[in-house]
């Protein structure tokens, strides 16, 4: 039988740094991770279980501090980052030159675009040549890159959602850029990181919907970026449900000549054949985000006008799994030629 991989996490008493270790500890192919406390965990916290005791009682998961010595010593390969963007931008390169591969959950690596990358305070070209070989880590759109890169940069949450939604129809030519695209996207609090805000306060969040980082969000490039987008044909505005996690995005296009249900289904159906964690719904069922919680899904759905011009979709996804810690997963076990289901059923 052959071995099995040895990871670490950095930065697993996040949020999605915890779902990814729960996903690592029962990975088939998969030793038990190394993992790595964050620079401003709580002292005294020296366990996974003690951050979250749903893990008590089910053996030790130290966390340790950073130590590159630490994983050479035990054999890992592969190394996720779930750190703050200046800290992983700082350590990939050093992670590269070592010879780790590399996913990182951050939005450090994920843009090409100096422009785009500025919103993440990263202007600098010393690490041009990385910015450019690092895949983004979308599997639908980005399968074989991925499967030999070095360093993955794992997407946003609501990029996901809204990518894998409006690749098909612009690949197909289907939709009208010149009328722009709007999308009207809601997520709960964990979307935010576990830092709490005035934002996410209990008080703030309960029994309220608000919008924030209106024309300013800096998931947008991500999006424009993948999309092949200019910036004035899409708005995205951002929600903050009152929930703890999953999102929902509502998609407004004009497409540029009558289209029937059933072309729009085919073209989402055939564009993610071979695909398993999308999920296409039939006409007129739309998506909610009870049915992706918790799974690595993006459900994605529809609903045409009666002119035949006009779309909206519905696209969910698990903020906390298809949008960090689960489409990590998926995009190690492409990189190891493992199943895209290994470890995530």
């Amino acid at each position: 039988m052959p071995a099995k991989l040895k990871t670490a996490v950095v930065g697993a008493t996040g949020y999605a740094g915890f779902e990814l270790a729960r996903l690592l500890l029962r990975h088939p192919h998969v030793e038990k991770p190394l993992l790595f406390r964050r620079e401003n965990d709580v002292k005294g916290v020296n366990n996974l279980a003690d951050a979250y005791p749903v893990l008590a009682g089910n053996g030790g998961y130290p966390l340790e501090p950073f130590s590159w010595e630490r994983m050479q010593d035990t054999g890992v390969k592969l190394l996720f980052l779930c750190t703050p963007h200046e800290v992983s931008r700082r350590v990939v390169p050093e992670a590269i030159d070592r010879g780790f591969r590399v996913v990182d959950l951050s939005g450090a690596w994920r843009l090409k675009h100096k422009e785009n990358r500025a919103v993440y305070g990263f202007e600098d070209s010393a690490n041009a040549q990385l910015d450019e070989s690092t895949v983004y880590g979308l599997p639908e759109l980005h399968r074989e890159q991925i499967r030999s890169a070095t360093a993955v940069a794992n997407p946003g949450c609501y990029p996901t959602s809204i990518i894998l939604a409006l690749a098909p129809l612009l690949r197909a030519g289907l939709v009208d850029r010149t009328r722009g695209i709007v999308s009207d996207s809601k997520s709960g609090v964990s979307g935010a990181g576990k830092e709490p805000n005035a934002r996410t306060h209990f008080v703030s969040v309960a029994d309220n919907l608000s919008a924030y980082s209106v024309f300013g969000h800096r998931h947008t490039g991500e999006m424009l970026e993948q999309l092949e987008l200019d910036a004035g044909e899409l708005i995205f505005t951002p929600h903050l449900l009152p929930i703890p996690r999953g999102i929902l995005s509502t998609i407004y296009v004009h497409l540029v000549r009558p289209v029937s249900p059933a072309e729009v289904d085919a073209c989402f159906r055939e564009s993610y054949s071979g695909s398993p964690w999308v999920r296409i719904f039939a006409t007129p069922q739309l998506p909610q985000i009870q049915f992706s919680l918790h799974t690595n899904y993006c459900d994605i759905g529809f609903c045409l006008a009666d002119d035949r011009r006009r779309l909206v979709l519905v696209s969910c996804v698990d903020n906390l799994l298809k949008g960090a810690a689960g489409q990590a997963v998926q995009n190690m076990n492409i990189m190891y030629g493992w199943s895209e289901e290994a470890g995530l059923n």
